[in-house]
């Protein structure tokens, strides 16, 4: 990576706090990084890399602050930015918000941070869990906790500590899935794909080995065998914790969780992908001041599963009003500062039909773009979890799968 140094500047381009690992470029070159933003967008090209001279400024905004790194070196951009959205993560499990005054309140804190997650421009521990063993946000607390660092930072397993002791040993998985779909106006899917993630909150004892075995159908574009019928899956990320040699040889994905919270792993299904809430509308005009609206919806999902939460949007013109509503379920209502109508169905079964009529008096019909938002839950992915632990304890995993709405665009024709 070889970041020269980081800093956290203000809006203004005040410098906050800065830490110089390399030495290399000179601090006084963060002068300049305000001044060629504000060139750029006043050129309307913002870009997130700013180059003067041999000096490379990569930034990114949170909140009321700018994180800048810089380098004079053809660094690993995709690395460098990781750690800069890493770095806001950390501080903001440190200060619950990331903003100018939780900097200059925490400045001790901010600083011994600086220094435990880089060295010499390269990233160190960055986990959170690990850093609260021996970075406190108390002062005093800070130097005395410093003199002996705990045995994560040099472990084999350093994601997680050793001697967690729970009474009741459980683990539970969330499968969460958003669907991303772009119906057109003749009923055909012009593109859709599914972005995935596994989420783990871990409460086990001593230090357990988890095998998570994934169903059969599922195929990883990482392994390269043959695709057959399988499930492709794209853009695989695993959480440190995972062993891959392991994943390489029989696809079963074998770990030591870190403690609490994580993500074992995201990933991107390039697939063709039926829609499962299907749309129809039909659009009525009488003469040019009165128009109806005719949205039937129907669940293109197993009669067991139930979709909860479902929105369907249907934009109108800005200049639309009078509006009427009957619903054969859930609740209709004009949302005239976003130009649409909100159709809520709280629970939608697999298999059901609904309708929703609206009546405007309005001049002009000129949106044609419905939008779905739904989450549901769907039996899939997951065929068993298996908890090895020394102590031969028993534990209970709990497996949860969420279907949710990503990009979801119906077209119709006005």
């Amino acid at each position: 990576m070889s970041a020269s140094a980081i800093f956290v500047l203000d809006l203004k381009g005040k410098v906050l706090i800065c830490r110089n690992y390399k030495g290399d470029v000179d601090m006084a070159e963060i002068d300049h990084f305000i001044p060629l933003l504000m060139q750029q967008e006043e050129e309307g090209m913002i870009c997130p890399v700013i180059t003067r001279g041999t000096v490379h400024f990569m930034w990114i905004k949170h909140s009321n602050l700018y994180l800048v790194a810089t380098t004079n070196k053809n660094s690993n951009a995709s690395l460098v930015y990781s750690f800069l959205y890493k770095l806001v993560e950390v501080f903001t499990e440190y200060f619950k918000e990331l903003e100018e005054e939780s900097i200059q309140d925490n400045f001790v804190v901010v600083y011994e941070l600086l220094d435990e997650l880089m060295d010499f421009g390269f990233p160190q521990t960055t986990d959170s869990k690990i850093l609260q063993e021996y970075i406190t946000q108390e002062g005093t607390k800070l130097e005395v906790t410093k003199t002996k660092v705990p045995t994560t930072v040099t472990n084999a397993v350093s994601w997680r500590s050793e001697g967690i002791k729970y009474k009741k040993n459980e683990v539970f998985i969330d499968v969460i899935e958003s669907i991303n779909v772009l119906v057109n106006a003749n009923g055909s899917v012009m593109s859709s794909d599914i972005v995935g993630s596994i989420k783990l909150k871990t409460m086990l004892s001593g230090m357990p080995e988890l095998r998570l075995g994934l169903n059969d159908r599922v195929l990883f574009s990482l392994t390269g065998r043959d695709k057959g019928k399988t499930v492709m899956m794209e853009d695989v990320k695993f959480h440190q914790c995972v062993r891959l040699s392991r994943f390489d040889s029989d696809r079963t994905i074998s770990f030591i969780p870190p403690d609490g919270e994580s993500e074992l792993m995201s990933y991107r299904i390039n697939t063709h992908v039926k829609p499962l809430i299907w749309i129809e509308s039909v659009i009525e005009k009488f003469s040019h001041s009165r128009v109806e609206i005719m949205v039937k919806a129907k669940g293109q999902f197993k009669k067991q599963s139930v979709a909860n939460n479902v929105e369907i949007r249907v934009p109108v013109p800005s200049d639309a009003d009078s509006p009427k509503f009957k619903t054969s379920t859930g609740s209709a209502k004009y949302v005239p500062e976003k130009d649409l109508v909100l159709w809520t169905i709280k629970s939608f079964p697999g298999g059901k039909e609904f309708l929703m009529r609206a009546h405007f008096g309005l001049p002009s019909v000129e949106k044609d773009e419905l939008e779905v938002f739904f989450l549901m839950s769907i039996d899939f992915f997951v065929r068993y979890m298996k908890i090895i632990e020394k102590s031969g304890y028993q534990a209970l995993p709990w497996v949860r799968y969420i279907t949710q709405s990503g990009d979801y665009q119906l077209r119709t024709n006005a």
